[in-house]
């Protein structure tokens, strides 16, 4: 009887010991794949997760690539702009280095006018030195050198045929005028405001362009100036100097104006 209660404790004893390691192992084993299933779920996390991420990326990483684009766009259009303008501020020197260049040549050749005129003026005055300055005057007026003789030095009242003193005078202004081939001249005529009319002249006109072609004649033909330098013209009454109102300011009217001024066909050449 004792064996028999002994035999069934044992048997008791070794099913729940089973039972025990069984419940272990089912505990143990269940837990595996519960954490089994949470890493699954963490790493699909995870993985959406990066995904996510890579997507923002790589939408932020398109947009950096076009702004680059554009950044790139713009820098070779200021390159470029910048070249051009590189460009033109070469030009814009040479230009006005040309331009320096042409205006520094142009007051070299305005200072030789200048110091011409001053000689001619010079020369002249010392040519005519010994006649009176109510028959002859001699000025400077811009850049020309004037040379007024009175009628009565020059003609007899009312006619064109040039007198012995009047030869006289233009004969030393012949001297100046052939050692200075480089100038023009221009013989003007003029008269007062008293209506003339002559079987020889019609008008004050008339008369003051026969006594300019008579002086022109004289320095030409008997003095040996040049007539590819030299022309006459008449002002007749219409260029007074003084007022005609008066005998003295009519006298002072009546005379023959010999205008003197350097060539100017080089300062011409360059302005062109």
């Amino acid at each position: 009887m004792k064996k028999k209660l002994l035999f069934g404790c044992l048997t008791a004893s070794m099913l729940l010991s089973s039972c025990v390691v069984s419940k272990k192992k089912f505990i143990i084993a269940e837990t595996g794949r519960l954490n089994a299933l949470y890493s699954r779920d963490s790493l699909a996390n995870l993985l959406q997760g990066a995904r996510d991420d890579y997507s923002a990326l790589t939408t932020r990483c398109n947009a950096l690539l076009q702004d680059t684009a554009q950044l790139r766009s713009g820098l070779r259009n200021y390159q470029s702009m910048l070249a051009n303008n590189m460009t033109e501020n070469k030009k814009l020197s040479a230009s006005l280095s040309d331009r320096e260049k042409t205006i520094t040549q142009l007051q070299a050749m305005i200072d030789e006018q200048t110091q011409k005129v001053q000689r001619l003026l010079s020369s002249v005055k010392d040519a005519l030195l010994g006649f009176s300055s109510e028959d002859l005057t001699v000025r400077e007026e811009s850049g020309k050198v004037y040379v007024a003789m009175s009628d009565k030095l020059l003609f007899e009242s009312g006619k064109a045929v040039v007198n012995e003193l009047g030869k006289n005078a233009l004969g030393k202004l012949a001297e100046v005028l052939n050692r200075q081939t480089d100038i023009d001249v221009y013989i003007e005529g003029h008269t007062d405001s008293i209506p003339i009319r002559t079987a020889v002249y019609q008008d004050n006109w008339d008369l003051s362009v026969i006594r300019a072609t008579s002086v022109v004649r004289i320095l030409t033909q008997t003095y040996g100036v040049s007539p590819m330098q030299i022309q006459p013209c008449g002002r007749g009454e219409y260029k007074p100097i003084d007022d005609n109102t008066t005998p003295e300011g009519r006298a002072r009217n009546r005379r023959t104006e010999i205008i003197m001024a350097p060539k100017l066909d080089k300062l011409f050449d360059m302005l062109r």
